[in-house]
């Protein structure tokens, strides 16, 4: 018997053993598993806080380093598909630099939805002096694009292949009038796709009127601008990570110093240079056919304004704006003309000088290398993160960054008035103005140029002398009885071109689509 018990009690025993084992392996899996849940339950609770938090307040955690990173991706559901009868395939390509061809592509999306249409993607420039071949898919997310107009126009990436030249078919090149009204397009640029189905613009740059066009249409061009020209990945990741290190030394401004050589030799402006230097300009500008103009007399053009301010004429103007020596600055521009011995003055002035080059790592830019606009694109960025703006000549990059600047809440961008700083440059450079009295002046002459709500300057028949549609997209900025308050009343009307239809609603001319 006791063998007996003695044999059973070992069996248990080494029946229990494994038991214990199971036992205890399930305790701690219990453990692990509670853990888990736990850590998962609070970043749950606390993503959600985050989230209620930028609903009911969206300016949360804007001072902490979150708010300098890329934002978090989120697919958006597509849009409903227009539902329309296309008229027929418009194919367009684009001239000029990157902000010129963003503003025609825009305009040229808006004309395909006025005259229902199929819009191909656009080509860019590759024959200006930039030689940068970027297609549109290097440059903007061509997904994107498409998806997020949708709703708007029918947008594909190539036309079909029974219109291509292989096959015969010949497309109608054309370019469009510069500044049109709508009643061009619907009465003589309609009518042609009765007879051609494909019709391409050979020209894009300002090809849409200013005013007078109907808000509806307006707002087209606003959501092509804020919304579809998006930047391929690669240009948004590079461009977040400037801005993060920008924002994280600080406060800064972004110059869009364009004294450069394509600029130089366009308008003729040699103020500063030397004789050989303005030999190597007019050169340059004879050598290119659309910059052939008369004789340019560069003193006469800087009088008047029609120059951009040199690397030492800014610097007075920044020490006289009031910007001290420890205010850092971004140069957003290309190569400047002259080098680092243009620089010198400026950067004595303000050490905190910076570049895209200098910030990130020669490896970084190398994909962007030789390719204009993709590099372009990055000082874009920065120059609508920057806590202040200023061009020192209103080109196309100028008048976009206003307008893009306006539309995220007309953020400080200090608008040069050229003519008036040239005028008070000679007279305190020759010992007639005391530098009080010359800061106080240029102070006095911006005071209400620093992108303050306003609307648009209207000159009949003038449309380059009157301001910019995408420098101040008021349509975009205000509803209805708001636009008075925000903008003030309508200053007047009589710029407006004198045609029939025209209406004004909520403060706002209108044109009446026939």
């Amino acid at each position: 018997m006791e063998v007996a018990r003695s044999e059973s009690g070992v069996r248990s025993e080494k029946i229990a053993a494994p038991v214990a084992k199971v036992i205890a392996r399930t305790k701690r899996l219990q453990v692990w598993f509670i853990r888990v849940c736990s850590s998962i339950l609070l970043w749950t609770c606390l993503v959600q806080l985050l989230t209620v938090g930028e609903l009911w307040h969206p300016s949360f955690m804007a001072n902490t380093t979150v708010s300098l990173v890329k934002p978090p991706h989120h697919p958006l559901p597509l849009l409903p598909l227009r539902n329309y009868s296309s008229n027929g395939y418009l194919k367009v390509s684009c001239n000029g630099g990157l902000n010129q061809m963003r503003s025609a592509i825009c305009d040229m999306v808006a004309v395909a939805r006025l005259l229902n249409l199929t819009l191909v993607v656009p080509e860019l420039d590759k024959t200006s002096f930039w030689a940068d071949n970027s297609t549109f898919e290097e440059i903007f997310d061509v997904k994107h694009f498409i998806d997020s107009l949708r709703d708007e126009v029918r947008i594909v990436r190539r036309l079909p292949k029974r219109f291509n030249s292989k096959y015969g078919y010949r497309v109608f090149e054309m370019p469009p009038v510069s500044w049109s009204q709508e009643k061009y397009y619907l009465h003589q640029i309609l009518p042609l796709f009765s007879k051609r189905k494909v019709l391409h613009f050979n020209k894009t740059d300002a090809r849409l009127a200013n005013n007078g066009i109907s808000i509806d249409l307006q707002k087209v061009r606003c959501r092509v601008n804020f919304q579809a020209l998006k930047f391929t990945p690669e240009i948004e990741s590079l461009g977040y990570k400037l801005v993060r290190i920008l924002k994280e030394r600080g406060p800064f401004v972004a110059l869009h110093l364009r004294y450069e050589m394509d600029m130089l030799a366009f308008s003729g402006c040699t103020h500063g240079c030397t004789k050989e230097e303005a030999k190597e300009l007019k050169h340059l500008r004879y050598a290119y056919p659309w910059w052939r103009d008369k004789e340019i007399v560069s003193e006469e053009r800087r009088s008047q304004g029609l120059c951009p301010l040199t690397p030492e004429e800014t610097a007075l103007i920044l020490l006289a704006l009031g910007f001290d020596k420890d205010t850092q600055i971004y140069i957003a521009a290309g190569e400047i003309y002259g080098s680092e011995r243009r620089l010198a003055v400026l950067r004595a002035a303000y050490p905190r000088i910076v570049r895209k080059e200098m910030l990130l790592d020669p490896g970084e830019l190398q994909q962007f290398q030789n390719h204009s606009s993709q590099m372009a694109a990055l000082d874009f960025m920065v120059s609508i993160a920057s806590d202040t703006f200023i061009p020192t000549y209103d080109g196309n990059m100028a008048k976009v960054v206003e307008g893009h600047r306006r539309f995220r809440g007309f953020k400080k961008t200090i608008l040069l008035d050229r003519k008036r700083l040239v005028e008070l440059l000679d007279l305190h450079q020759n010992g007639t103005l005391p530098w009080n009295e010359f800061a106080a002046a240029v102070r006095s002459a911006h005071e209400k140029r620093m992108g303050q709500p306003t609307r648009r300057r209207v000159i009949a028949d003038k449309p380059k002398e009157e301001d910019y549609f995408y420098a101040n997209p008021q349509e975009c900025l205000c509803e209805g009885a708001n636009c008075d308050d925000l903008l003030g009343p309508v200053a007047f009307m009589a710029g407006l071109p004198n045609q029939p239809n025209v209406k004004v609603c909520s403060g706002m001319p209108i044109q009446s689509q026939s």
